[in-house]
């Protein structure tokens, strides 16, 4: 039996980290139900303090989703979970983000303005990469 997955990147900040990978990847970030959440909270499955606001809305405080625009049939959605560690470690997995040869410089560029660290280049034959850390420090590569 197959099984379909999600990615979950552990974080302190998870609706900002969505929106940080959301416009590196060219996703949506996936909106949250205000009122469903304020049901949740009447009915007392859950309380204010598990909530927070995010650009002027209402949403669970314990994490924020982004999925590709064409739906889940293209991509896996991507999970950014509240975590009350920050993180201390090299990532034992790490997303490989290809932009094509011609645009890793530009888009190493952007994402460095936007809070991204660049870590080191890496090449294989004519395949070439540059390692990034996002602004909470988890890996990834432009290539």
């Amino acid at each position: 039996m197959a099984y379909d997955f999600q990615v979950v990147i552990d974080a302190s900040e998870p609706h900002a980290l969505a929106d940080w990978w959301a416009d590196l990847l060219g996703w949506n970030v996936e909106p949250q139900d205000e009122a469903f959440i304020r049901s949740m909270i009447e009915k007392g499955y859950a309380s204010d303090d598990d909530t927070t606001t995010h650009h002027g809305a209402l949403v669970w405080k314990a994490g924020a989703a982004i999925r590709h625009p064409d739906g889940l049939e293209r991509a896996p959605r991507v999970l950014f979970q509240l975590v009350p560690e920050s993180k201390t470690v090299k990532n034992r997995v790490h997303l490989d983000v290809r932009a094509g040869a011609d645009n890793i410089e530009s888009e190493v560029a952007r994402l460095t303005e936007k809070g991204a660290t660049v870590l080191h280049r890496g090449q294989q034959g004519p395949n070439w990469w540059i390692t990034i850390a996002d602004p909470e420090g988890n890996e990834l590569c432009i290539s």
